[in-house]
């Protein structure tokens, strides 16, 4: 379309040619928004390391973000090398300026509603009523945590109450330390978690789930098991303090372990027809795609890996990947 066009349609003279001329950048704009090779539903680690791979491919992305990354109340981030201790949205901040860098990369800030097939690719319509189309699609939409309605347990969620010991069990090493959990998953992580403090026991928050060998090995390591009922957190500002049981007793904590369940933070893929593992994670192969051609997924979403690097590396991997079935596609 060209300015007399545009022109035309608003109702404008050509005398108004300052208005037009920022019409039409605007209208170049969002065609080149609304019509691109790859979108990228997820503007966290995943997102952005996906972008970079393909920017350096010269590939036409765009990243639609609503910015609430799962561990946006993490108030610093570790494992990572040269981010050790870097404040999680320090790092997206940083991530973000180097992307735009690439010209081929634009960020919209919104959410994602719901997607559709259609001619060999995509649709995604956005919560502001906009619309984008793609030829493929990356979901690093992350997941969900169901915080159980435990009073206190949600504000000290990603500060004193954790979920990983390689992203924050060395901070708490030789800490009085509990394991919010039962069966299995309480299981591995007293064995992870040991290694860091012998001051350890499990809350199973209800009669425990164990076999005669797990709990043998629970047993024989010193780690005390207490199947009375959590009540509630007793912290200051997200700062454990103690734990309080239904029967009134309390004992005091550093640092509380939760395995805790989680959902699909978008149900976009699933509406799509992507497939989940037993899990609740989406189904991949080795190469990041999903059980739906032209769509493909990448961080927390898609693995029990659940760290900044790994998300990372994922999103790397995925950007190759995109890129190499597009270049098939069109050589």
């Amino acid at each position: 379309m060209t300015r007399r066009e545009i022109l035309k349609l608003s109702g404008l003279t050509l005398s108004a040619w300052a208005l037009p001329t920022k019409m039409f950048a605007e209208y170049q704009h969002m065609r080149e928004l609304n019509e691109v090779e790859v979108i990228i539903i997820g503007g966290s680690y995943a997102g952005l390391s996906t972008a970079m791979s393909l920017g350096r491919s010269l590939r036409n992305v765009l990243i639609i973000d609503s910015g609430s990354p799962c561990n946006r109340q993490a108030p610093y981030s570790h494992n990572l090398i040269t981010q050790d201790g870097i404040p999680p949205l320090q790092i997206i901040q940083k991530a973000k300026s180097e992307i735009l860098n690439y010209k081929t990369v634009k960020i919209v800030n919104d959410r994602a509603l719901r997607g559709e097939i259609i001619n060999g690719g995509f649709i995604i319509h956005t919560a502001s009523g906009q619309q984008f189309n793609a030829k493929k699609l990356v979901f690093a939409t992350g997941i969900k945590d169901i915080i159980p309605p435990i009073k206190g347990l949600a504000e000290c969620w990603g500060s004193t109450v954790i979920h990983c010991p390689y992203c924050h069990g060395y901070e708490f090493r030789n800490q009085v330390t509990g394991i919010l959990a039962n069966g299995e998953k309480a299981f591995q992580l007293s064995a992870m978690v040991h290694n860091l403090t012998s001051n350890l026991s499990i809350l199973t928050n209800g009669k425990a789930n164990f076999t005669v060998e797990q709990l043998n090995k629970i047993a024989k390591n010193g780690i005390n098991v207490i199947e009375t009922k959590v009540a509630a957190i007793d912290h200051n500002d997200g700062h454990i303090r103690n734990v309080i049981f239904e029967d009134g007793t309390s004992k005091s904590y550093k640092a509380l372990y939760a395995g805790i369940p989680f959902i699909q933070h978008s149900d976009i893929p699933t509406s799509l027809g992507c497939k989940l593992t037993e899990t609740g994670h989406l189904k991949i192969d080795s190469t990041q795609k999903t059980s739906v051609e032209g769509i493909y997924a990448c961080g927390d979403n898609s693995t029990m890996a659940r760290s900044i690097a790994s998300a990372v590396f994922s999103g790397n991997l995925t950007g190759a990947m995109v890129n190499k079935d597009l270049t098939i596609e069109t050589f």
